[in-house]
């Protein structure tokens, strides 16, 4: 067995050179034991169960022009919407009837989503649910801002930091937005006390191993207490279009790696890996994956929360659809966990 994996199942940790053997060596039958290994670890510290978060996509209007992204500013064919206040508490309602009890509200960067509006939300979230974990995803803020949120009763932030290249990071952003503001957005939440999400897209043209090696090195700087990758998926209205998407295979060995990274982490089998290929969100729990995210936010808007084209949003994506998720899980000997799983701290 390849020796650089023998050291990450043994250390979870390594360094830049074991992490690009894994990746550039890795040949079929080293990729299915790490992710056995990867597969044993999360069985270890959380059973063959898999946790749901409710996924509310609470605004598609964004202020940024990120070149992949479908709900981009400039993006003018799409059809934008504000969830409002009682819209998403009956989404909660809803979700928690069903048995969710996490809920993830995600947006694009909307002007209107300021502190004003969403400090009374998260408050009375919060205090109508106490049962409930509330996790945001609402892109970069100020550090005021973070503080206030978390003082009204949200516990977890989802920002992934896209590449640990400054470099790449330009060529997939306007010069409006800055890798530096979002790396410092990242360590603030941590330092506040948020549970904190990274992770990056895997295949985004002009990505490189190299880029990818230091993904997983600034991972392992940081320990984010949840890691979100998925592949790349162009969106045909943005300036990335034309590219094709990045490697399902790449990111479930990508996925058995961050998991004996961090052996306790909170890692989803994304919704990506589901619109690429409908086995592939299953194989993401095989290969390490404990945490998926099916969609409460309201039918009529889900496709239009379309940052990648294609996105599943139904059937066993959506929470309607929980009896079908469970009979995928099935399949593969796991079962639907609906507790609020938190973070659990390495020993």
């Amino acid at each position: 067995m390849d020796a650089w994996g023998e050291r990450l199942v043994s250390e979870h940790s390594l360094g830049a050179e074991g992490l690009r053997s894994l990746l550039t060596s890795c040949d079929p039958d080293t990729h299915t034991w790490l992710r056995n290994k990867a597969a044993e670890v999360a069985q270890c510290h959380f059973g063959r169960r898999v946790y749901v978060r409710g996924l509310i996509e609470v605004s598609n209007y964004c202020r940024n022009n990120c070149y992949y992204c479908g709900i981009r500013r400039d993006n003018r064919l799409v059809h934008r919407y504000r969830l409002t206040d009682e819209q998403i508490m009956g989404c909660c309602e809803e979700g928690h009837k069903l048995g969710f009890r996490t809920f993830v509200l995600q947006g694009g960067e909307d002007a209107t989503l300021t502190d004003a509006r969403l400090v009374p939300l998260v408050s009375q979230l919060h205090e109508r649910f106490p049962d409930c974990a509330i996790t945001l995803s609402l892109g970069e803020r100020s550090e005021s801002s973070y503080r206030a949120l978390y003082d009204a009763g949200a516990r977890r932030y989802l920002l992934r930091h896209e590449t640990a290249s400054p470099t790449l990071y330009a060529q997939l952003h306007p010069s409006s937005m800055s890798w530096n503001n979002r790396i410092e957005c990242i360590k603030t939440l941590k330092d506040i006390g948020f549970q904190t999400g990274m992770g990056m897209m895997v295949g985004v043209p002009g990505q490189t191993v190299e880029h990818l090696v230091q993904d997983l090195l600034l991972l392992q700087e940081i320990r984010p207490q949840m890691v979100g990758i998925g592949p790349f998926i162009p969106h045909s209205q943005t300036p990335l279009g034309g590219h094709p998407a990045g490697s399902v295979d790449m990111t479930l060995l990508l996925l058995s790696i961050i998991r004996l990274l961090f052996p306790t982490a909170l890692i989803p089998s994304t919704t990506a890996l589901a619109t690429l290929s409908p086995e592939a969100q299953m194989q993401g729990i095989l290969s390490g994956a404990n945490v998926v995210m099916p969609n409460l936010s309201p039918a009529d808007v889900r496709r239009s929360y379309e940052i990648y084209e294609g996105k599943a949003a139904f059937g066993a994506e959506a929470a309607e659809g929980l009896r079908l998720l469970a009979e995928h899980l099935s399949t593969i000997d796991y079962e639907i966990n609906y507790d609020i799983g938190n973070y659990k701290e390495e020993i």
